[in-house]
């Protein structure tokens, strides 16, 4: 069941007026996901003649043949970004990680939770992130072997350099320029969700292995309130992932806990803060729970 969220108080109404080089709704430090657009923009009200994705030109012309994996919605400006989930490279990569990689190194891989999945519709999944390992935990709970859905993953752009990018790039992970995001990323995210599909985004930024309260980036949930805003039922699923020691060594166990998914209401700052707050709480569970499944609790 779907956990809808609203916050209390009045919501601020989101009016940029002029131009300007960014849209401030949906600015965030966040080193893994387009927050800023270049350019001139003219953005309305939430409940204007147009929508902020509208305002900044965001909606682009279809075309045929579209790389996201799904047809048809991508535009050629965003082929530059994504190539898409590769229809043979993609399966090859799921036995490497989920058959051989995972069970080799770790002594077993416990996931709970997967009964709080979307079965269809636009996805947010929101896991802490430990370690590198994250990257391949995320798909074997929630992936194609679960309800036939890909994960799309946002990663950086030093990521997508050499042999490395050439695979990321073939198994549906876009790049980010952490200092210059690019407009063509931001409408690639909202396209996809459009399209139903699963994205996946680490809030926290980068890797912490202290136990300490969780920090996150607010552009997770301004991604879902500006897809929102163009009518996309978007469902956020904090996840937690948990590992023998800080740093996972081979022999110990990796658990996944997945937790009930969440609705963005409302748009704004004060709103994506207020989300974000309940956010982190729900991951915080999340870990909580897979810490114990790990034997490693929390204090």
């Amino acid at each position: 069941m779907v956990k809808p969220y609203r916050p209390t108080g009045q919501l601020p109404v989101l009016a940029l007026r002029g131009p300007v080089r960014a849209l401030s709704f949906i600015m965030d430090p966040h080193p893994c996901f387009p927050m800023a657009v270049e350019g001139p923009v003219i953005a309305s009200t939430v409940h204007g003649i147009s929508t902020p994705l509208e305002a900044a030109g965001l909606t682009g012309t279809p075309i045929e043949g579209g790389g996201g994996g799904g047809g048809g919605l991508i535009t050629a400006r965003e082929r530059s970004v994504c190539n898409g989930v590769s229809p043979w490279l993609a399966p090859v990569a799921m036995v490497l990680t989920q058959d051989l990689a995972l069970p080799g190194f770790f002594s077993r891989v416990m996931v709970r939770g997967r009964e709080h999945l979307p079965r269809s519709g636009a996805v947010l999944l929101a896991p802490t992130h430990r370690s590198r390992w994250d990257a391949l935990l995320v798909p074997l709970a929630a992936g194609r072997r679960v309800w036939g859905r890909d994960c799309r993953f946002m990663v950086t752009r030093d990521e997508m350099e050499g042999p490395q990018g050439w695979l990321l790039q073939r198994l549906g992970c876009f790049p980010v320029d952490q200092g210059r995001p690019t407009l063509a990323s931001l409408r690639l995210a909202v396209n996809l969700l459009e399209r139903g599909e699963q994205l996946v985004m680490f809030p926290e930024g980068r890797i912490h292995r202290h136990d300490e309260p969780l920090r996150l980036h607010q552009g997770l949930a301004r991604l879902a309130q500006l897809a929102a805003g163009q009518g996309v039922d978007v469902r956020v699923v904090p996840v937690g992932i948990a590992y023998g020691q800080p740093v996972p060594r081979p022999g110990q166990a990796a658990a996944v806990q997945i937790g009930p998914a969440l609705q963005v209401a409302g748009g704004g700052r004060e709103a994506a803060m207020a989300f974000t707050t309940d956010l982190a709480a729900s991951m915080a569970l999340a870990e909580r729970d897979a810490r114990l499944l790990v034997g490693r609790p929390l204090d």
